[in-house]
């Protein structure tokens, strides 16, 4: 089709491409919702077919043998018709109803037209069952020809060459619909295993993502409530005899708890549904320690940091720096919770440089009135005790650790170093990640 200017329209094709393909969809629809109802109309459709062969004396211009009795060619042409309605429930059992009548379809020579639907039932032998099934509908459909050919043999040509052919084609366009419809199966079921895969992937990704902000909250809350709790304890003592350390204490409760919210709303705001307002400050590293013993001093536990080796040219990646915060973080925390405030508690964190690891060594001098046995723990906390080692305490450092190949111990310092009833806190990770 052309327009005024003569130009071909490109349209008019894929139209009626389109056109054809919603024809079949509302055919295969209707198929899918009555197939009964259409199975009934197509044998009828085929009945009548062969009837008016026999009553118009069509089957006379092709038969080998025109003196053929009208009966048996009306039975015949019945018996090739009626099957059909069970051709997809049962179709090899069909072409075995219709082999004797074609072989004295051919044995009479009356070679009626409706022998050509078997064609229709190797067809659907073809979509629908193994290809040993269409082995056989090939051996049921050319062994009576054969024999024709053997009963006439100057029409054997009329009587073999065109039903091989018939054959040919219907169990190749069987084939081909089920090549298609097997693909056009696989397709979904990929598509479908894509959608799960997807959803799990999904599932654990927010399981993970809950994971990692449950391990900030617990050591932004947990670190920055030990502090509040030391500052007010300590202001509580001091407010009798020294009002003015009291109101410095309460001062430093406020901006310990300001900074608390302030690192809580930047980790939430990004679970909001518009994140584009959320804070994106940086995750604290090693250069932000001194402020985090700074926080630790002021709720009353005297700690030091050292550094020993030579920092590498190119500082470890922010995730190292994150999880060695955090560790430094947790065991401070802990020393504040569950060491009993005397005059020699006190703790040091060191950080040792190596050629390819970094050490964070946090120790205290744990409690030197009860010790252990009394329910002091030092810096890692105890998991017998039911201290944070229990929930997110030691597990949670592990588990960072872990992310970056790391080991991280926890436990008593060894008897000749340090105070009997100290505890220390030790991580070692990698600085380049491990090849796999």
């Amino acid at each position: 089709m052309t327009n005024d200017h003569g130009e071909e329209r490109a349209s008019s094709p894929i139209a009626l491409t389109g056109h054809t393909q919603r024809l079949l969809q509302r055919v295969r629809a209707f198929d899918v919702r009555r197939p009964l109802l259409w199975d009934l109309v197509l044998t009828a459709f085929w009945v009548l077919f062969a009837v008016l062969d026999y009553t118009s004396g069509g089957w006379r211009t092709v038969a080998v043998d025109p003196r053929a009795p009208e009966p048996a060619v009306l039975l015949m042409s019945l018996a090739f018709s009626v099957p059909l309605l069970r051709r997809r429930t049962q179709p090899l059992a069909v072409l075995l109803f219709m082999t004797p009548f074609s072989l004295a379809n051919v044995w009479t020579g009356a070679v009626v037209q409706a022998a050509y639907l078997q064609q229709v039932v190797v067809f659907n032998i073809a979509v629908r069952l193994p290809m040993r099934a269409l082995a056989w509908a090939g051996v049921l459909t050319t062994a009576p020809l054969a024999a024709g050919a053997l009963r006439f043999p100057q029409g054997w040509d009329r009587l073999f060459v065109p039903h091989l052919w018939a054959f040919a084609l219907a169990a190749l366009l069987g084939i081909v619909v089920r090549t298609r419809k097997e693909y056009t199966a696989a397709l979904v079921d990929r598509a479908h295993r894509l959608e799960r895969e997807r959803d799990q992937r999904a599932r654990l990704a927010a399981a993970a993502e809950r994971t990692r902000i449950a391990r900030e909250m617990h050591d932004i809350i947990g670190h920055n409530l030990s502090v509040i709790t030391g500052l007010a304890d300590g202001g509580a003592y001091a407010a009798a005899k020294n009002p003015q350390r009291a109101g410095e204490a309460l001062e430093a409760i406020g901006a310990t708890s300001r900074q608390a919210l302030t690192e809580l709303r930047r980790l939430l705001g990004v679970l909001r549904d518009d994140p584009a307002d959320a804070q994106r400050t940086p995750q604290p590293g090693l250069d932000d320690l001194e402020e985090l013993l700074a926080g630790v001093r002021a709720a009353g536990l005297p700690v030091r940091l050292s550094v020993r080796g030579t920092p590498p040219h190119s500082p470890p990646t922010a995730g190292r720096q994150l999880t060695a915060y955090r560790v430094a973080q947790e065991a401070l925390t802990n020393t504040l919770k569950h060491g009993r405030p005397t005059a020699s508690l006190s703790a040091e964190v060191a950080l040792t440089y190596r050629a390819t690891e970094l050490e964070v060594l946090v120790t205290d001098t744990g409690d030197t009135a009860g010790g252990h046995e009394a329910g002091g723990h030092g810096a890692g906390g105890r998991e017998e005790d039911g201290g944070e080692a229990a929930g997110q305490g030691i597990a949670g450092m592990r588990e960072r650790a872990s992310l970056y190949d790391g080991t991280l111990e926890a436990g008593p310092l060894p008897p000749d170093v340090g105070s009997p009833t100290g505890w220390r806190v030790r991580l070692l990770l990698p600085l380049e990640d491990t090849p796999k």
